[in-house]
């Protein structure tokens, strides 16, 4: 036994489309931008330092005076060797008047040693002027610096943006319509 088929006959639609693309335009001007930066404040302030050397005891070591202090210094010397000179005639003096009271000889002797000028020189360095005879004094100065910075200047003025757009369309014509037959083969 043969069974009844069915046959489909189908046709597609046949469509034909026109497409126009959408067009777009942009453009935007420059942006105008201007910065200032104002200079910074700088603000300084100090104290001096101070150096002071007093080499006075030095100079007086070295024998470098002033010429009032070399004056007063010979003064001294002249009548302090003036006063000596003096107190030794009188003992000498005195000395000599008691001659015959005491060993004459002997007396004299003594004087004439004692006025004898040959003296033993000294052998050694001495160091002129003395350890510490320069002073020095040292005060630090101080330094203040204040700076203050000021902040930039910043003005933006954005370009103007053009934009055109224009919109694509889409127009369609059917050629052809779509169909369906379908047809009974009987079996036999």
């Amino acid at each position: 036994m043969k069974l009844d088929q069915i046959q489909l006959h189908i046709q597609d639609a046949k469509v034909d489309l026109n497409i126009s693309k959408p067009q777009q335009y942009m453009k935007q001007t420059p942006a105008k931008q201007t910065i200032k930066q104002p200079a910074a404040t700088l603000e300084m302030s100090h104290t001096d330092a101070k150096l002071t050397i007093d080499s006075s005891q030095a100079y007086r070591e070295l024998g470098l005076l002033t010429t009032k202090e070399a004056i007063e210094q010979a003064a001294q010397k002249g009548k302090s060797a003036v006063m000596s000179g003096i107190a030794r005639r009188v003992s000498e003096g005195n000395e000599m008047m008691n001659l015959k009271q005491a060993n004459g000889r002997a007396t004299l002797a003594n004087i004439a040693k004692r006025h004898d000028t040959f003296e033993q020189q000294k052998l050694g360095i001495q160091f002129i002027p003395s350890i510490g005879a320069v002073k020095i004094s040292y005060q630090a100065g101080n330094l203040t610096i204040h700076a203050q910075a000021n902040k930039p200047q910043i003005d933006v003025q954005l370009g103007d943006v053009v934009h055109n757009y224009t919109p694509g369309k889409v127009s369609g014509q059917l050629l052809q319509r779509e169909s369906v037959e379908t047809s009974v083969i009987k079996g036999e």
